[in-house]
């Protein structure tokens, strides 16, 4: 990607989504409450999207904190929402006239889930990941991934290709979708999920919107930046998705939140064993339950107005 110069002399990285210029923007905390770092978030003129300045994360970002081996509070909840929101990629493929049969790769697949739902719909699906205890998981309940990082899978013709929030935590994603576009067949589709950085419950949220988790999310996307960076990795835009239920009720629920005070991100911190609520949090959290509804019709009207917390987006190999 392309460098300006800055008037003191310093490299200043272009925008990733569209090499627009990037101009300072805002100040955010460290995504897991016991780092003490604050991030600058660089933001493009041109598309809104943003970066988070400084060198990436270690490997250590995603074996510790949110993403360490433990299972969550409250697990049959949990189990239940992913049950219940699994399909909704399914079935953005199948809009766009992915057929039953079709050889389907999760670049990122995590656990394991969604290849595991997409066989049992009837596709030759498997993953890949990067994370070896998460592919060991995957393994472990018979799911079809493997230990292995984008940059190094080679492959081609496929049906389609799913990058399931992966995008944001790339230093060059427009390489990574040159790479995808390879293993693609003519005609083949990749379906992306990343944050919306120009979603109403980021305007909420403001600095303490869950989805900036400085420093692990490199690029923050807006729709007409992910547009933008498809098309110049070779790929066409077919359908964008604002309403996405995995994310998007739970994001304006906890954007509200922090609109009262309480700790950003709460509530998924707790979830996720990594959060030591202070007695304010609590009562704010107890009396935030009845917002719950309030977010569910803010985010709806926000979807409808092409402005959900999180997008996917559909696009074809030509």
């Amino acid at each position: 990607m392309a460098r300006a110069t800055s008037p003191a002399g310093l490299a200043v990285p272009a925008c990733r989504a569209c090499g627009g210029e990037l101009a300072p923007w805002r100040e955010v905390a460290a995504g897991e409450p016991a780092d003490p770092r604050r991030f600058s978030l660089l933001r493009c003129a041109s598309c809104g999207s943003a970066l988070t300045a400084g060198e990436p994360p270690d490997a250590a970002a995603y074996e510790t904190g949110v993403y360490a081996p433990r299972p969550p509070r409250a697990l049959p909840f949990v189990r239940a929402l992913q049950r219940a929101t699994v399909g909704q990629p399914i079935r953005m493929l199948r809009r766009a006239g992915m057929r039953r049969g079709s050889r389907v790769l999760d670049a990122g697949a995590g656990a394991g889930r969604l290849v595991e739902a997409l066989a049992s719909a009837g596709y030759a699906a498997e993953g890949i990941e990067p994370s070896a205890r998460s592919a060991a998981l995957a393994q472990a309940a018979g799911r079809a991934v493997r230990p292995e990082r984008i940059e190094d899978h080679r492959d081609e013709g496929l049906d389609a290709v799913v990058l399931w929030h992966v995008l944001e935590h790339l230093e060059e994603p427009r390489a990574v979708l040159e790479q995808v576009l390879r293993w693609l067949r003519p005609g083949g589709l990749l379906l992306v999920g990343v944050p919306n950085i120009a979603s109403a419950q980021a305007r909420i949220g403001g600095a303490g919107w869950l989805h900036l988790d400085a420093p692990r999310h490199r690029v923050h996307l807006t729709p007409a930046g992910l547009e933008e960076l498809l098309r110049q990795g070779g790929l066409e835009p077919v359908h964008t998705h604002h309403a996405v239920w995995e994310h998007n009720p739970a994001g304006m629920w906890m954007a509200l939140l922090t609109c009262t005070g309480m700790a950003p991100g709460l509530p998924f911190h707790m979830l996720k064993r990594n959060a030591r609520p202070r007695p304010r949090d609590l009562a704010l959290l107890a009396a935030g339950v009845p917002l719950a509804p309030v977010a569910v019709a803010l985010e709806l009207a926000a979807a409808a107005a092409r402005q959900g917390g999180t997008v996917a987006a559909v696009a074809a190999r030509p």
